[in-house]
C-alpha cells in the first residue's frame, strides 16, 4: 500500500510536469528512481504478454505487465492531468516567471544529482553528453515541419508518437514539442473538452511511439547503460535554456490555428527583462521558486533512487 501511494504521487508529479512546455515527466521519473522500471514495464506490452496470459491467466498477465507498478502511476498521471495540470496551465498565464523559475530549479538540481550518482564513467562518455545537448537544442526547431506532413489526422498521430517518446526522455518536454508542432492547444483543449475523435487519434500515435521507443531505450540501457545515462543527462542539461525565466521571444511562426510557435529566444537578466518588456522581473519571487524547485528534487532524491545511482541499478537493468 505504501509503494502504491508513493507511485501515485510520483505519477501526479509526472503529469504536472508534462503539462508545462519545457519540462519532462521523464525527468520526474528519473529523479524519483522509477525511470528504468518504467521503461522496462512499458516494453512488456506486446506479443510477449500472450504466453504469460496463456500460462498463468490474468494473474500471470498482471505480473508480466507489472500492473502493481503501472496502475497507481497511471492513476496519478490521470489525476494530475484532470486537476493539477489545470492549475499549472493557469499559473503559466498569471505567473510565468515564477513557474519557469520553479521548474528551472527543479531541472537544474536534477542534473546535478543525477550527474553525481551516475557510475561506470568513461572518458568518451562526454560524447553522448554532447549528443544529448545538441539533440535537445535541435529537436524543437525541427518540429514545425511535422505540420506539413499531410492531413490533420496524420499530424495528430505523428505528434502523439513524438510527444510520448519525448515523455520517456528526461529533459525533453513532450508539451514543448507539441507547442512547436502547433498541437499543444489542440491537445489540451481536447483533454479539457473530452473531444473523443482528437483524443483517439492522438492516443493511437502515443501507443505507436511507446511500443517502439520503449524497446529502443530498454535495449540501450541494458547494453550501453553508462553511455545512455550520460546521453539522458545531456538532454536534461539541454532543456534548461527553455526554462530560463527572463527571456524575450525573438523568432516565431503561427500555426494554422493562430497559435504562436516559439522558434528562438534572447536570454536576459531580471533588470534587462524589465527594461525590454516593461514587466517586473520579480527577482525575489523567481529566486525563491528556483530554490523551492531544487529543494523538492533534493527531497525526492532522498526518497527515491535515481536511475544508475548504484551497481544494483545496473544489475536490475541487465536482468530486465
Amino acid at each position: 500500500m505504501k509503494r502504491s501511494l508513493s507511485l501515485l504521487f510520483k505519477g501526479m508529479g509526472m503529469g504536472a510536469a508534462d503539462a508545462v512546455p519545457g519540462v519532462s515527466g521523464g525527468t520526474i521519473a528519473f529523479i524519483t528512481g522509477i525511470y528504468e522500471e518504467l521503461i522496462n514495464t512499458i516494453k512488456q506490452f506486446g506479443p510477449s504478454a500472450w504466453p504469460a496470459w496463456r500460462q498463468d491467466g490474468l494473474r500471470g498477465l498482471a505480473r508480466h505487465l507489472n500492473l502493481s507498478f503501472l496502475v497507481p502511476l497511471l492513476v496519478g498521471i490521470a489525476i494530475s492531468l484532470i486537476s493539477v495540470a489545470h492549475l499549472v496551465v493557469w499559473l503559466m498565464e498569471v505567473q510565468p516567471l515564477v513557474l519557469n523559475g520553479f521548474f528551472f530549479g527543479l531541472v537544474a538540481a536534477s542534473a546535478l544529482i543525477i550527474g553525481q550518482h551516475v557510475t561506470d564513467r568513461r572518458w568518451w562518455h562526454v560524447l553522448p553528453v554532447i549528443g544529448g545537448l545538441v539533440l535537445a537544442y535541435l529537436l524543437p526547431s525541427l518540429m514545425p515541419f511535422v505540420a506539413s506532413v499531410g492531413r490533420p489526422e496524420l499530424v495528430l498521430v505523428l505528434g502523439g508518437a513524438i510527444a510520448i517518446s519525448a515523455l520517456l526522455l528526461p529533459g525533453v518536454s513532450g508539451s514543448f514539442l507539441l507547442l512547436t508542432m502547433g498541437l499543444y492547444g489542440t491537445v489540451m483543449q481536447a483533454i479539457r473538452g473530452f473531444e473523443l475523435t482528437t483524443l483517439v487519434l492522438f492516443a493511437s500515435g502515443c501507443a505507436f511511439g511507446l511500443f517502439f521507443f520503449s524497446r529502443l531505450l530498454s535495449w540501450l540501457l541494458k547494453n550501453h547503460h553508462g553511455a545512455t545515462l550520460q546521453l539522458l543527462l545531456g538532454f536534461i542539461i539541454g532543456s534548461l535554456p527553455v526554462l530560463w525565466p527572463w527571456r524575450e521571444l525573438m523568432d516565431y511562426q503561427l500555426s494554422n490555428e493562430g497559435q504562436v510557435i516559439p522558434l528562438g529566444f534572447r536570454y536576459l537578466g531580471p533588470q534587462s527583462y524589465s527594461q525590454v518588456t516593461g514587466e517586473p522581473g520579480q527577482l525575489v519571487a523567481v529566486v525563491v521558486a528556483i530554490i523551492a524547485g531544487g529543494l523538492l528534487v533534493w527531497l525526492a532524491s532522498k526518497t527515491g533512487r535515481p536511475a544508475g545511482s548504484t551497481k544494483r541499478d545496473n544489475k536490475e537493468s541487465n536482468d530486465a
